[in-house]
C-alpha cells in the first residue's frame, strides 16, 4: 500500500497518467472523425431557362460546373463527391473531373420546382438503398467558381465544431436595406422614413446567403427537411468572393469579377498566363 501510495503521489507519475489520458481522449476522437461519412452533393439538373446549358457554360474557358467539382475534390474532407443531374452531357463531364454520378435524378426532382431539399432527400435516400450512408453532407451549386477548397474545409470543419445543424456562407449587404425607397404611383418613398437620417454605421448589418454551397448534418436535415434549420451557424464572405450569376448579364460580370479576384489571390499566376 505505502509503494502505491508513494507512486500515485509522485509528480512524474502524474504527468505520465495525464499523458496518457490525453493521447486516449485524442485517440478516441480520431476514431470517431474517421468514422464518420461524409459526402458532397453537386446539384446539376439539365433544364434553364434564362442562361441555356447554365450548369456546363464554360466560363473563362472551363465547364462552370468543373469549379464546384474541384473545390469539393481539393477540400479532401469528403468520402464521395457526386453530381446529381438527369443530363447525360453534364454527367459526362463530372466524371471527366473526377466527381461521381453512381444515378440520375427523378423526373420530380428535375422540374424547374423541386427544392434542393428535395434534391438532397432523393440523393441520401438513394445512397441508403446502397447501403451507404452519410453524416454529414455539403450541397454545392454548380455555377460557383468563386469557392474554393479552403472555403468548403474551414466551413465544415464549424459544422463540427459548433454542433450546429447547418452553416451557410453569408455576406453583408453593400448598402443597408434599412434605407431602401419603393416606388408608389410614380413617385419614390422611403420604406422605413425612420432610418433615412441615420448613418450606416448605426443600422445593424444586414447579411443574404451567397447561394454557393450549404454544410448539413444529416440527422438534424432528415428531422427538419430544410436547409434553413434552428441551429445555423455564419460562413461569412467577403464581397469580392461572391455573385449571383442568374442572367446573361450576371455571367459577365462573373466573369470580369473572377479575373479581377484571381489577379489580386494569384497576380504572377496571372501575369504569366496573359504572356501566352
Amino acid at each position: 500500500m505505502m509503494i502505491l501510495s508513494l507512486v500515485s503521489g509522485n509528480p512524474g507519475f502524474l504527468c505520465i497518467n495525464l499523458y496518457l489520458k490525453r493521447k486516449r481522449i485524442e485517440f478516441r476522437k480520431a476514431w470517431f472523425e474517421r468514422a464518420m461519412k461524409r459526402a458532397a452533393i453537386i446539384t446539376a439538373r439539365g433544364g434553364s431557362k434564362r442562361i441555356p446549358k447554365k450548369n456546363m457554360k464554360p466560363f473563362l474557358g472551363k465547364p462552370i460546373i468543373v469549379y464546384s467539382i474541384e473545390a469539393a475534390l481539393g477540400a479532401g474532407v469528403f468520402d464521395e463527391v457526386m453530381v446529381s443531374t438527369d443530363n447525360e452531357e453534364i454527367a459526362g463531364i463530372a466524371k471527366q473531373a473526377g466527381a461521381k454520378v453512381p444515378f440520375f435524378r427523378s423526373e420530380k426532382t428535375s422540374n424547374d420546382f423541386a427544392t434542393t431539399a428535395e434534391v438532397l432527400e432523393e440523393v441520401l435516400f438513394s445512397y441508403e438503398q446502397m447501403g451507404i450512408f452519410f453524416d454529414e453532407v455539403c450541397c454545392l451549386y454548380p455555377t460557383a467558381p468563386f469557392v474554393t477548397a479552403d472555403a468548403i474545409r474551414k466551413a465544415m470543419q464549424l459544422l463540427k465544431e459548433e454542433h450546429a445543424d447547418s452553416v451557410i456562407p453569408v455576406v453583408k449587404f453593400s448598402f443597408p436595406p434599412q434605407r431602401c425607397v419603393v416606388i408608389r404611383d410614380g413617385r419614390l418613398t422611403p420604406k422605413w422614413p425612420e432610418n433615412m437620417a441615420k448613418r450606416s454605421q448605426d443600422l445593424e448589418p444586414f447579411y443574404h446567403d451567397c447561394g454557393q454551397f450549404y454544410c448539413l448534418n444529416v440527422a438534424s436535415f432528415k428531422k427538419q427537411k430544410a436547409i434553413w434549420m434552428e441551429n445555423v451557424v455564419p460562413f461569412v464572405q467577403d464581397e469580392s468572393s461572391v455573385q449571383d450569376i442568374d442572367t446573361p448579364e450576371d455571367w459577365k460580370i462573373a466573369e470580369m469579377k473572377y479575373r479581377l479576384w484571381q489577379f489580386e489571390s494569384e497576380p504572377q499566376i496571372c501575369l504569366e498566363r496573359s504572356r501566352k
